[in-house]
């Protein structure tokens, strides 16, 4: 679905941006600018950079940007739909009808019924916990020491032993069969038809950034197996893009996230006071999930069970959190098996104290390692030795690579330039194994999101030339963004068909009709600009032309988010004007060349496709000859 440009306009002027981040950001003025520390990645000086003139947003640091729209999408999660109506509603703005594709239509209707569905099953598990029928639920919660505000805070209910009730219920409230089954909430067979997924189970609902009932997870009582389910993937539950407990721990004070194993570990956290405890949904911590994590600019405490399970998780997750520009560190549990145990056994105070001494993960890891090794035998511990020199590898920064080189010399007294020269040795061999630790990740944080990929590679996966190409159209999608007056210095060379199909050419034709519209009367008036010249001020900063427009016509919101990169790629930090203007030649020759090469690609052979190329290549030998103006 999506909304007029005109209104989505309207929204975007009737909420300063300067304001809306102040209330996430605490924002210095700088300049023409506000300064803060990036909610998006972790950083002690501010590099986060907001423009009330631009409307805009930019970390320097990470490379996130965009409008006041995309910036909550970033922040909370939200779809651009969502973000567009806590705006509206923020302006008292009353949005009109959203306008629909038919078959955009029939899945946000199909969406909406099963978020109803949802609630009203949460709401049915919850009265039942709390009546004669829920009490070995209640009793078991009880047992585990959760007071009557948790339970509610938590919306925990129960599913008793009946296998229809949910599915007469649901049906009884006017949700169809087909729906019903799409949920999750019920299952079926050929023996028992259609029938409830979970019975006998304490129920813990799972809800999204924003508060939605999007599924459930069961605990059996008893021996039964298996002793957790989970609600299946829906249209409104992608268990790798949420977290259990966000809801709640998005609004901790605390600089940290606290990620837990499973639902009654954070729950334990959140009723000892620790609410910024979250938890992955049943499934394995996924790159989307520290994605998110990543986006409230917060480091990551990993609170795993003690167990040799509990162990191999933590290290798998060392490496996912680092993947993204993460720096987790390591809670230690012991004695207690589990953060449930561990409250109930030693308290919160003593749970603070192993939080201040959390484990650096490098030296986490390298302990886990040191178990495998004797080091009362020579051999071995020299074998140890070299498995250090290895991993040191993974640190790409030389200074950070030094201090790690220094700190293992010094705990495990390596001759530090013997280390030294081990490490230098695998280097130039190639032969590091830095494990979870890609080289990637230890450098300077970077926006890390990949082009979903679209026809015609559609479900293929982008080869390195092709994210590259992605790149470039990005870059000059942005750069037009930030200075939409150099619309008229390439329009004469750069057409929307030299973009990528799919979303990368949808946006373009998009947002250069609305270029075109803007500048259209002053194209050749004689205080405006002709192609190729120099960018008045009074056209350098297009306000009617909106980004958020263009993000407004894509009704996925995987495209929608797409859409909000391509305006807010990091533009290389180049000071002297000059080369800033060869970077913005470079970027429309990469763009045109790609063009040039596709059109070459194709095997229809007549004359159109011929005269395409022809023109082409004249574009790219303007373009060599042309100069760019950058203010």
């Amino acid at each position: 679905m999506y909304y007029p440009e005109e209104v989505v306009q309207q929204v975007i002027e009737a909420n300063d941006i300067v304001d809306v981040i102040g209330q996430y950001v605490s924002l210095k003025k700088s300049g023409s600018s506000f300064m803060g520390l990036c909610p998006f990645h972790n950083e002690k000086s501010p590099s986060f950079s907001v423009s009330q003139s631009k409307q805009f947003f930019h970390c320097f640091g990470c490379g996130e940007g965009g409008n006041v729209i995309t910036f909550l999408m970033k922040y909370e999660n939200y779809s651009f739909q969502e973000a567009l109506k806590v705006l509206a509603d923020r302006a008292g703005i009353k949005l009109p009808e959203a306008h629909y594709s038919e078959q955009a239509r029939q899945k946000a209707q199909q969406k909406e019924a099963l978020l109803a569905m949802n609630k009203a099953a949460a709401t049915y598990y919850y009265k039942l916990l709390r009546s004669p029928k829920g009490e070995v639920g209640l009793s078991y919660f009880q047992k585990r020491e959760l007071s009557t505000d948790t339970m509610n805070r938590f919306g925990l209910g129960f599913a008793d032993g009946a296998h229809s009730d949910m599915v007469a219920y649901l049906r009884q409230q006017g949700f169809s069969d087909e729906n019903i089954l799409l949920s999750g909430i019920a299952a079926f067979d050929e023996k028992r038809g259609l029938h409830d997924k979970f019975w006998n189970r304490v129920i813990f609902p799972i809800m999204d950034v924003t508060n939605r009932v999007i599924g459930f997870g069961g605990r059996v009582m008893g021996d039964g197996k298996p002793k957790y389910l989970n609600s299946p993937e829906t249209p409104v539950f992608d268990k790798s893009r949420n977290l259990y407990g966000l809801n709640i721990a998005k609004k901790t004070k605390a600089p940290y996230f606290i990620l837990c194993e499973g639902y009654m570990d954070t729950i334990a956290m959140h009723q000892a006071g620790f609410d910024m405890a979250v938890a992955s949904l049943g499934t394995a911590f996924t790159e989307q999930q520290a994605q998110i994590l990543k986006r409230y600019g917060k480091h990551v405490l990993l609170d795993y069970d003690s167990d040799g399970a509990g162990v191999k998780a933590a290290l798998r997750n060392i490496g996912i959190l680092r993947s993204v520009g993460i720096q987790p560190k390591v809670i230690d549990m012991r004695p207690a098996k589990d953060a449930d145990e561990f409250m109930k056994t030693l308290g919160r105070e003593k749970f603070q104290e192993r939080i201040d001494q959390a484990e650096n993960s490098f030296f986490y890891e390298i302990r886990m390692i040191e178990s495998s090794f004797r080091m009362d035998d020579p051999a071995s511990r020299t074998e140890f030795y070299h498995e250090i020199a290895r991993r040191l590898c993974g640190f790409a920064d030389e200074l950070e690579r030094e201090n790690y080189i220094k700190a293992m010399a010094d705990k495990y007294y390596i001759p530090i330039d013997s280390l030294r020269r081990e490490v230098a040795t695998y280097q130039n061999a190639g032969a590091g194994t830095p494990g979870g630790m890609p080289d990637a990740v230890h450098m300077r944080p970077q926006n890390t999101a990949k082009p979903k990929p679209k026809s015609p590679t559609e479900g293929k996966r982008l080869s390195a030339v092709e994210r590259g190409l992605r790149r470039n159209e990005r870059l000059l999608l942005t750069w037009l963004s930030d200075q939409p007056g150099l619309y008229l210095q390439i329009r004469n060379y750069i057409q929307p068909s030299d973009f990528d199909e799919g979303v990368y050419r949808t946006a373009a034709t998009k947002y250069f009709a609305m270029l075109e519209r803007h500048f259209g009367d002053e194209l050749n008036a004689a205080s405006g600009v002709t192609p190729g010249g120099e960018p008045s001020d009074s056209l350098s900063a297009a306000s009617s032309v909106s980004p958020a427009s263009v993000i407004g016509i894509f009704d996925e919101e995987e495209d929608q988010k797409e859409a909000a990169e391509m305006f807010a790629t990091r533009i290389p930090g180049i000071t002297d004007k000059a080369e800033r203007e060869k970077a913005l030649k470079d970027v429309i020759l990469a763009v045109k060349n790609a063009s040039l090469a596709r059109a070459m690609q194709r095997e229809d052979g007549g004359s159109t496709n011929f005269q395409e190329i022809l023109t082409a290549k004249r574009q790219l030998q303007a373009i060599q000859r042309a100069q760019f103006r950058v203010s």
